[in-house]
C-alpha cells in the first residue's frame, strides 16, 4: 500500500478561515469535508491502492468525480472502472461499493449533507 500524502490536503480552508479537518475513518482512506450546508456537502476522499470499501447505501444522492487514480465501482448490479476525469451518480438508497485499483483521489457531492461526516 502507498502512504497517504498529507501534503495533498494542506492549505484547504473553510469560509471562516480555519483549516478543513482531515480524518482517517478506516485504514487506507482519508476524508476531508470541504464545504457544506444543510442541503449539500463537498468531500474529498483519498484512497490507497488496494483499499476496498464496504458495500453500503445511504439516503443521500451522491455525485463522484475522480481527480486521479483508478477505481472499480459497483452500483446496484453494475460494475465498472472509473479513472481520472470520470464522474458518476449514485442514487439514494442504492447499494454501492468502491475499490482502489490505484492510489486515487475523488470529490464527492452529497445531497443532503451527511451529518455522520461532521
Amino acid at each position: 500500500m502507498l502512504k497517504l500524502d498529507d501534503d495533498l490536503f494542506r492549505g484547504v480552508r473553510s469560509l471562516d478561515g480555519t483549516a478543513s479537518r482531515i480524518s482517517e475513518p478506516e485504514p487506507g482512506l482519508k476524508r476531508q469535508v470541504l464545504s457544506y450546508s444543510a442541503t449539500m456537502m463537498l468531500v474529498r476522499h483519498e484512497m490507497c491502492e488496494g483499499w476496498r470499501g464496504a458495500a453500503h447505501k445511504h439516503p443521500h444522492e451522491q455525485i463522484v468525480y475522480v481527480i486521479s487514480g483508478r477505481l472499480r465501482i459497483t452500483v446496484g448490479s453494475a460494475t465498472f472502472d472509473a479513472s481520472a476525469g470520470d464522474d458518476f451518480i449514485v442514487k439514494s438508497n442504492v447499494e454501492h461499493q468502491a475499490s482502489a485499483l490505484q492510489a486515487s483521489v475523488v470529490l464527492d457531492v452529497f445531497s443532503p449533507a451527511r451529518e455522520d461526516y461532521l
